[in-house]
């Protein structure tokens, strides 16, 4: 602990790892004086698994099913990020109709993400009615994601060059009908809660960041956003096709919990806007770069021939990764997802760094609840957004 205890009447609680609000199991080691929070200690770690380790022995296409369980309410963007850093790496060429077709999983994931942020964030200020709302629209996009990939939650839909099927029949209607129901949904949320006098009461004010400290902590997403700093990388290092629609960054000067909420319930109406156009748009044409299939150097002379050469339609891209070394990064619900992939003329990474913005985000977190009460802990995590499956790898 970093306070030395002198007082008697101190008194250290532990919050989780198994409690319902710490949102999976995160720790929290906190001195309170009363009802006043004068140290907070989170530990980390109950979660881990070696994710990283775990692709260094696998080759990519076997690593993906693996990257869903990091942040398991955003498995798109894990899938996305995945592929891309083998595609940036390799020169790999994207259609355009797979590109599409990654953008609008991609923002549905970010609907599907937010949409169970803001049930347990209200649930832990004590109004149940929005926990059970959000799931009715969140099945929804379920619905679609099993429809498109076959999975609801673990899609594994990405591959390298593209995905893994195109769109069934009739699945581009039944997107763009959910993006008009789901807007009469915002409303009602928005009528529900943005305006409550208790809603306000918990959030205006509690947990403030400043821009200078957002950019400093290296905060990223809504966290980043909501202290007035326009930082969207869809924006300023546009990934995929997301420099060919119309939409605008979310952000709020205030820097408070409530700044957050707001940043996160508008970007879900500029997913939809993106959404829309994207399936109004989407070009025809492959899903899939089936040159990225291809071995890069075959070990076997045998392998020259072009059935050897080019897999069938369901195995593995086995191509080598080159001897060279990128960052890539996209947009995650939470903020900046990145990978930092080393490769070293091996099916295998030599390295693959994850950096989760749910972990570098959650360390302001000991800042943010000292000097406040002891309520106002589970505002303030609630508005980091974290997931533990991401933050402990």
């Amino acid at each position: 602990m970093s306070l030395s205890l002198k007082r008697k009447d101190l008194m250290i609680v532990n919050m989780g790892p198994q409690h319902p609000s710490m949102h999976g199991v995160l720790r929290l080691i906190v001195t309170l004086d009363g009802e006043d929070v004068i140290d907070c200690e989170p530990i980390l770690g109950y979660l881990h698994r070696g994710m990283e380790k775990i692709a260094e022995n696998r080759s990519i296409i076997q690593y993906l099913p693996y990257v869903t369980r990091w942040d398991y309410l955003a498995t798109m963007f894990t899938e996305a990020i995945t592929v891309n850093a083998p595609e940036f790496l390799e020169n790999i060429q994207i259609p355009q109709r797979a590109s599409y077709i990654r953008v609008i999983m991609l923002e549905l994931s970010r609907i599907a993400s937010h949409l169970l942020w803001l049930g347990p964030f209200m649930a832990d200020l004590g109004a149940q009615t929005p926990f059970f709302y959000i799931f009715r629209e969140r099945e929804l996009i379920y619905d679609l994601f099993e429809a498109a990939t076959g999975m609801r939650m673990m899609h594994n839909y990405f591959r390298i060059g593209g995905v893994a099927a195109d769109l069934p029949y009739g699945w581009m209607d039944k997107c763009l009908d959910f993006c008009d129901y789901f807007l009469q949904g915002v409303v009602e949320y928005q009528q529900l809660i943005t305006r409550n006098p208790i809603f306000l009461e918990r959030v205006e004010g509690v947990g403030f960041i400043s821009g200078e400290e957002a950019v400093n902590w290296g905060l990223s997403g809504p966290m980043l956003r909501a202290s007035g700093i326009q930082w969207d990388l869809r924006k300023i290092d546009p990934y995929e096709s997301y420099n060919q629609f119309d939409w605008k960054v979310q952000w709020q000067k205030e820097g408070d919990s409530l700044a957050r909420y707001l940043v996160r319930v508008g970007e879900m109406r500029e997913s939809i806007k993106i959404i829309q156009q994207a399936v109004e748009k989407i070009p025809g044409g492959p899903y899939e770069n089936l040159e990225a299939r291809r071995f890069k150097k075959a070990k076997n002379p045998e392998w020259n021939d072009f059935e050897y050469r080019f897999l069938g339609k369901k195995p593995s891209p086995n191509f080598e990764l080159s001897k060279q070394e990128l960052y890539v990064r996209v947009e995650a619900p939470k903020g900046e997802l990145g990978i930092y992939l080393v490769g070293d003329d091996s099916l295998f990474p030599w390295r693959w760094k994850i950096r989760p913005p749910g972990f570098i985000n959650l360390q302001i977190l000991p800042q943010l609840v000292k000097k406040m009460k002891l309520a106002d802990i589970m505002t303030i995590l609630g508005s980091i957004d974290i997931i533990m499956g991401e933050v402990d790898r």
